[in-house]
């Protein structure tokens, strides 16, 4: 359909026959996300009608979700080798205008800044003491303990402005930077928490991001799974993927919105788990 073909189905959405406007909202659906802004356009140029509004800000609203779901599976069927695209993807089913390049830029930024002070025949302990020096004390990022289940949380470029995260975002953004730097490090899903490790053939300990870059052991995480009280599993101490990561931050977000009592997002975030489950 041309513009004006959509703008005459736009103009239908206040049609005093139900079935037409039914009908035009399916048909508008249909068209997908690329007709966003044909519709912000309207809805800005229809001020004195706030029935025609509302239902224009439900369509938009239906979009965007519809476009996080195809893009999250998108990026799952791909291989989900981009953990940047898959967190940024989660941020904009809340800022559906953030552009992927302004997160790119923030870890660039930190590369930068971890580059000149890294060197190739240095301890991975040391390495890690860099990455934690530039993370913490240049950048000032801070566990979020005060609003631990806040929605910004879970949202990438709120975490980056507000130097704030939950467990799991901060060491998304800790290990972005060490794997843009080529240090091999990864997620890793305890229960309760989200930590990282560093692993080669020859070495592995792990990190907690929540407590300022410790570096721990495997004997500490058989420890922390004992006081939990649970059965010991391989994945409690290897690497996870990507997908995941961004499944776990999903159902952080799901929590987030429950703590607020907005059930009708909690359940599209189920949803939207779902179909990447």
């Amino acid at each position: 359909m041309n513009e004006s073909e959509i703008k005459a189905l736009v103009t239908l959405l206040d049609d005093e026959d139900s079935e037409v406007v039914q009908h035009v909202e399916n048909r508008l659906r249909t068209l997908g996300g690329s007709i966003i802004p044909l519709l912000e356009d309207h809805w800005q140029g229809n001020g004195l009608n706030p029935i025609l509004q509302k239902k224009i800000e439900d369509l938009i609203h239906d979009l965007q979700y519809n476009t996080v779901i195809n893009r999250l599976v998108a990026w799952k069927n791909k291989g989900h080798e981009d953990l940047l695209e898959g967190m940024w993807i989660v941020a904009t089913y809340q800022y559906p205008d953030l552009n992927i390049d302004k997160l790119r830029q923030y870890i660039n930024d930190m590369y930068f800044d971890a580059w000149l002070e890294l060197r190739e025949d240095m301890h991975p302990h040391d390495q890690i003491r860099v990455l934690n020096q530039i993370f913490f004390d240049k950048y000032k990022y801070l566990p979020n303990t005060k609003n631990f289940h806040s929605v910004a949380n879970s949202m990438l470029n709120q975490v980056f402005d507000l130097k704030k995260g939950n467990p799991i975002s901060l060491c998304v953004i800790y290990m972005l930077l060490a794997r843009r730097l080529g240090l091999p490090v990864s997620g890793v899903n305890l229960p309760s928490l989200f930590v990282l490790t560093y692993k080669t053939p020859q070495t592995q300990f792990y990190i907690n991001i929540f407590n300022r870059g410790l570096i721990f052991s495997k004997v500490d995480i058989s420890n922390y799974i004992k006081q939990m009280q649970l059965k010991p599993q391989d994945s409690f101490f290897q690497p996870c993927t990507n997908l995941d990561i961004v499944s776990r931050v999903l159902r952080n977000l799901i929590v987030s919105f429950e703590k607020v009592s907005d059930l009708e997002r909690a359940k599209e975030v189920e949803s939207i788990l779902k179909a990447i489950s």
